[in-house]
């Protein structure tokens, strides 16, 4: 048979729900023939669930320092080079006034592992937002903590929780962190917080160091396994200051093509046009808009720290006042065919 009409009827099926095998999923990620009709059966299926809304969400990054030597990324603990800081409970509270004033009904608080930013001091965060702002969502990106943590943030008010596993495959999750970290450990950080009540988001990188096609037809399997609320993907770019720093960056061509897969296999999550593919070219954030994604993440960060969050090289930071580039955003999402919404946003499972 025909590769290509053989992948395109497995198209069809995971479009009308059906679960491919795992050779078929690693063909249909691993080949461009039929990223056009991958995207529109996936357009078709967000709009199904979500119409033309996209929703807009503020990020605020609120501490560039972490526990962590992750071989990836800019922020780990071994980067002498990197330029640490982070925000006080004023300042976050700052960049939500800022955020409500443009209209977000969502708060996301990134930071690295940062063991001075402590349980006292996050749950004060949280629980001041939602007094001050009892209609927004609060989302927390700030890594793995213990059980009593999480439990602590929700019922101070968190509504989400972020925490990508990066790989479910455990031999490659051993190449791309040091031995003090573990992928059971991460498992284990999502499904507690599911059990405490989150919605939980997830995700991976894609075309990092010495994955492979299986590798990622793995981290889809450990998604349907823990059926998370947001799926958040972006390349692998490197960091000058990493061991990785003379790998390639992944792909964002692929990056998209999951988008798709992903809104075909998980057609109620919140999937975001994530900051990392802007980074390669603003045109693949509209690419992955017109093939599945429907949140995109404005940054409020104070521009005074916004490039001290380094995460990869060339990481997209605009020069651009908030407000300036909510309406460039609402602008670029009218041109093709979308609504900026920013709403809470919540999942839509029915």
């Amino acid at each position: 048979m025909d590769p290509v009409y053989e992948i395109s009827g497995q198209i069809r099926q995971l479009a009308a729900g059906k679960d491919l095998s795992d050779p078929a999923l690693a063909a249909i990620v691993s080949s461009s023939g039929q990223d056009g009709a991958l995207a529109c059966e996936a357009d078709a299926a967000r709009r199904r669930m979500y119409g033309t809304d996209v929703y807009l969400r503020g990020l605020i990054e609120i501490s560039s320092y972490c526990r962590n030597n992750c071989y990836y990324c800019g922020l780990r603990a071994g980067n002498a080079k990197c330029l640490r800081y982070r925000l006080s409970e004023d300042e976050i509270l700052e960049c939500c006034d800022e955020g409500y004033n443009l209209g977000f009904r969502t708060f996301v608080l990134q930071g690295g592992e940062d063991p001075c930013q402590t349980d006292v001091f996050v749950c004060s965060v949280v629980s001041s937002i939602k007094k001050k702002y009892p209609d927004c969502a609060v989302t927390l990106s700030l890594g793995e903590k213990e059980y009593s943590s999480y439990k602590a943030f929700y019922e101070s008010g968190a509504d989400r929780y972020l925490l990508r596993h990066e790989t479910a495959d455990e031999a490659h999750y051993r190449k791309l962190h040091p031995d003090s970290m573990s992928l059971g450990r991460r498992k284990e950080c999502l499904f507690s917080l599911k059990e405490i009540g989150y919605q939980v988001g997830s995700g991976f990188m894609v075309g990092s160091p010495y994955q492979t096609a299986d590798n990622i037809v793995s981290d889809l399997r450990f998604l349907q396994k823990l059926s998370p609320d947001m799926i958040g993907i972006g390349p692998f770019i490197p960091h000058h200051a990493t061991p990785f720093s003379n790998f390639n960056s992944g792909s964002a061509q692929q990056t998209v093509r999951l988008v798709s897969v992903l809104r075909l296999m998980f057609p109620y999550a919140l999937i975001p046009a994530t900051t990392s593919l802007a980074t390669i070219g603003e045109k693949y954030r509209e690419k992955a808009l017109l093939s599945g994604a429907n949140v995109i993440m404005p940054n409020l960060t104070p521009l005074k720290v916004r490039k001290k969050y380094e995460l990869y090289n060339r990481k997209l930071v605009s020069s651009l006042e908030s407000a300036q580039a909510v309406s460039e955003l609402e602008k670029m999402l009218e041109r093709i065919g979308y609504r900026a919404v920013s709403s809470r946003g919540d999942v839509k499972r029915g």
